[in-house]
């Protein structure tokens, strides 16, 4: 059965799409079946494989409130070699209606679950803010990986972050666990960057992932061109940082 992953963080550009997108490309690269799950109304993620937002006939907004199934949601995006469930902005109507429903915290869990088997890795991309698809995708997931930019609010960002986890934990879903924490933008010659990297593994320990993710003009550039960075620039140090995330996701859950 395939391990969801929920890719989240209450602070809004801490490269949270970024890491979805490009995490979701790299383990398709390295021959997982990925399904990538845009759960933010914005529909960045969808955009940033190349999937026109504005031109979608159904997606996961569909899904979510009922109104139709899996396989007529789901679109296989042959040059990344991933599925995607694509948003738009339809999607914020859903919270509204996920809100007045008893169930509604577990409606992508419960849509999720037939077809789990079908992947290695699902993934989703999270709205910034703590809403009611934020939840979905927490409880839905088995763990979460957290994108964290190396400046100075990082660590207070966390502190909500983690009280939210607990929350779910306690009260949707006990199983959910952190995956880990993933330092991005990070520029080693900037030495409050560095002050902030040492923080997080002082107060995190081996919750802090290995792999740090370099602040990289190609990886900036590239969802303009509705391409992750494998296909973008595979020579790049983004490219680079997010195989090595890959495998190091891979080796530590065992996907």
């Amino acid at each position: 059965m395939g391990r969801v992953i929920a890719v989240a963080n209450q602070k809004g550009g801490v490269g949270k799409t970024t890491t979805a997108v490009n995490l979701a490309a790299a383990l398709a690269r390295l021959k997982k079946k990925v399904l990538l799950v845009d759960l933010d109304p914005q529909g960045n993620a969808t955009v940033s494989v190349g999937v026109d937002k504005e031109q979608l006939p159904i997606s996961v907004f569909e899904l979510l409130i009922g109104e139709a199934r899996f396989k007529e949601c789901v679109l296989h995006v042959e040059a990344s070699g991933l599925d995607l469930l694509p948003a738009n902005a339809d999607l914020t109507a859903a919270e509204v209606a996920l809100l007045e429903e008893d169930m509604g915290p577990k409606r992508l869990r419960k849509s999720l679950k037939k077809v789990r088997t079908q992947y290695d890795v699902i993934l989703i991309d999270c709205p910034p803010t703590l809403n009611m698809l934020t939840i979905n995708a927490l409880t839905a997931s088995d763990g979460i990986v957290v994108p964290v930019q190396c400046e100075f609010f990082a660590l207070e960002g966390l502190s909500a972050l983690m009280d939210t986890i607990e929350t779910v934990q306690e009260q949707l879903n006990g199983k959910l666990q952190i995956d880990g924490l993933l330092r991005t933008m990070h520029d080693r010659r900037n030495n409050l960057a560095n002050d902030v990297s040492n923080q997080l593994v002082s107060h995190f320990g081996m919750q802090v992932l290995q792999t740090i993710v370099p602040r990289n003009v190609r990886l900036a550039e590239a969802p303009s061109y509705g391409e992750p960075i494998l296909e973008y620039d595979i020579a790049s140090n983004g490219a680079i940082a997010y195989l090595a995330l890959a495998n190091e996701i891979i080796r530590k859950t065992k996907v």
